[in-house]
């Protein structure tokens, strides 16, 4: 044990399990040791905590529109960006995506180059465009008018504006130039640039996902530049055709792929946006290496029932649910989550699913998905990520990259 190890102790949940008295040791950043309390001389144990304190991993959010407030879509400040991160920072999300919804060209540009700044400055790990080649049809809480067939050239302009953060790209494999079966396509550019396709609002038929999740892997899988090797399903079900057992759609598709190991699918499990049977369901047929629990957090995370912006559309958020505004002031679609990663975590436990399982699909396997084999467990030489919650996941104390940024156990 190094001289001056920081010892977090609770009940340590592992990727495979939990170890039920256990403590983390952390020293310049990182974890050098992680075991059974019995195992330390009892003069360098800290005291034993609270009943039912729980040590997890800091958790890792690879869809998030904003928080506290800001939205990413909208900021044209850092200060904007560092409020929403920080929001979510607050309650155990230590490694952040940030996603940007459908809009005008120069308006992606712009954003994402923000964004790549915040990523450079450490308050996120990654840039997500969900669109702009999306189905109409299936536009969820995204302006169709902005829109438009894929477009290889426009993912490159995108890419150099991240400077190599760009993590995914949410497309609809039935839009042309998506999915082609030319030399050049949307997939092909996003495999160059080291982002993953994610498949998402989408009307496609079960043979044309299939098709596109199927190219997808095949080029993540012969591009040198990939980041990780599996595509994903934008938070699954949302955004897409319905099942039905005589036009099974995108979602039977996709849970086939993950089931075969070559897609990641989302789940936004936040209460409102699925079933807990759907969850539990899910995480049942795939495996947790196979689900990425996601917020799909958009400004009012953490903050009270109100009016707010995604985009250009407005949205009303009222009993805790975010929904657009109709032009005669009706609530339309869900527009994204209010909740916390960890409310989420709460939720999935709630439906039933193993604690292990929805901490490691909040946790490890998003960070698989960014090619981060330095984040997403309690496991020595990651990085000191850590949250501690009381036995009820709620928020203590966390820490990245080893220093407290809010409370101490």
């Amino acid at each position: 044990m190094p001289a001056g190890a920081e010892l977090v102790r609770g009940a340590v949940v592992l990727p495979t399990g939990v170890i039920a008295d256990g403590v983390v040791a952390v020293a310049d950043g990182v974890v050098v040791w992680v075991g059974p309390s019995g195992l330390l001389d009892t003069d360098l144990l800290p005291p034993t905590p609270p009943a039912g304190t729980l040590v997890l991993p800091g958790l890792v959010d690879l869809h998030c529109h904003g928080g506290g407030g800001a939205s990413f879509p909208d900021a044209t400040t850092m200060e904007e960006v560092t409020t929403g991160a920080r929001e979510h920072l607050a309650h155990g999300t230590t490694s952040l995506v940030a996603s940007l919804v459908t809009a005008p060209r120069d308006v992606l540009l712009a954003r994402t180059a923000l964004l790549a700044d915040a990523v450079d400055a450490g308050h996120l790990v990654g840039v997500h465009l969900e669109g702009p080649f999306l189905s109409a049809a299936r536009c969820g809480a995204q302006n169709p008018h902005d829109m438009v067939p894929g477009d290889p050239g426009l993912v490159r302009e995108v890419a150099r504006a991240a400077r190599g953060h760009l993590v995914t790209m949410t497309v609809a494999p039935e839009v042309p130039g998506v999915a082609g079966a030319g030399e050049d396509d949307v997939l092909r550019a996003l495999a160059e640039v080291g982002a993953l396709p994610s498949l998402g609002h989408t009307d496609a038929s079960a043979e044309v996902t299939e098709r596109a999740a199927d190219r997808a892997f095949d080029l993540l899988a012969t591009t040198g530049s990939a980041r990780s090797g599996r595509p994903t399903a934008t938070h699954l079900f949302n955004g897409m055709r319905p099942l039905h057992h005589r036009d099974p759609g995108p979602v039977a598709a996709c849970l086939a792929a993950a089931a075969a190991g070559r897609l990641v699918v989302e789940l936004v499990a936040d209460g409102t946006h699925l079933a807990p049977a759907t969850v539990r369901t899910v995480m049942e047929l795939v495996g947790a290496d196979a689900v990425v629990l996601v917020t799909d957090a958009m400004a009012a995370a953490g903050m009270p029932d109100g009016d707010y912006r995604l985009g250009p559309l407005a949205v009303r958020v009222a009993d805790g649910v975010a929904r657009l505004v109709g032009e005669d002031g009706s609530a339309g679609a869900i527009a994204g989550g209010v909740a916390h990663l960890l409310d989420v975590v709460r939720c999935v436990v709630d439906a039933g699913v193993p604690l292990v399982d929805a901490v490691r699909s909040a946790s490890t396997t998003p960070a698989t998905v960014l090619g981060r084999a330095d984040l997403g467990a309690l496991v020595a030489g990651r990085r000191a990520d850590v949250l501690v919650t009381t036995a009820t996941l709620e928020p203590v104390a966390v820490m990245r990259t080893g220093a407290w940024v809010v409370g101490r156990p």
